[in-house]
């Protein structure tokens, strides 16, 4: 159990909580770790068409660095890490990503103070509703 950890990752800073939560899980179970970034496309829809390539390789730079932080800390404990980018609806790649390298745990950050996604759906509430594998969260709200 817990063999494939998938750990969806915004880069900012409060995440280094949920990294540290997923090093101790997967340092226990000799797991994998799973690091996802998506760039959330729907931030494409109000830009000139002209503008899209710039803010796309903005967006990959900073997935990159996302990325490769989470990574770091996890391969100084010793764990055997995966990084991936993707591009689209961020909850229907986590899920989509998830399947795809068959995890068997997500472990992600929620913001649970932010009155503006409990309105709308958080992408950690859509992922937790419809994934078909356990998701731990991490309140990110605290450490902000």
């Amino acid at each position: 159990m817990f063999e494939r950890i998938l750990l969806p990752t915004d880069g900012t800073e409060s995440m280094d909580a949920v990294v540290e939560t997923a090093a101790d899980i997967a340092g226990r179970r000799d797991a994998e770790v799973y690091i996802l970034y998506v760039i959330d496309d729907r931030a494409f829809l109000t830009l000139q068409d002209d503008m899209k390539t710039d803010v796309l390789v903005e967006l990959e730079g900073e997935g990159e660095a996302a990325t490769d932080r989470a990574a770091t800390r996890l391969r100084e404990a010793g764990i055997e890490v995966t990084t991936a980018i993707r591009q689209g609806d961020p909850a229907d790649e986590i899920l989509a990503y998830a399947d795809e390298v068959d995890a068997d745990l997500i472990t992600m950050g929620t913001r649970r103070g932010d009155y503006t996604n409990n309105l709308m759906g958080s992408v950690s509430q859509n992922v937790v509703a419809r994934s078909a594998v356990p998701v731990l969260t991490t309140n990110l709200a605290a450490d902000e």
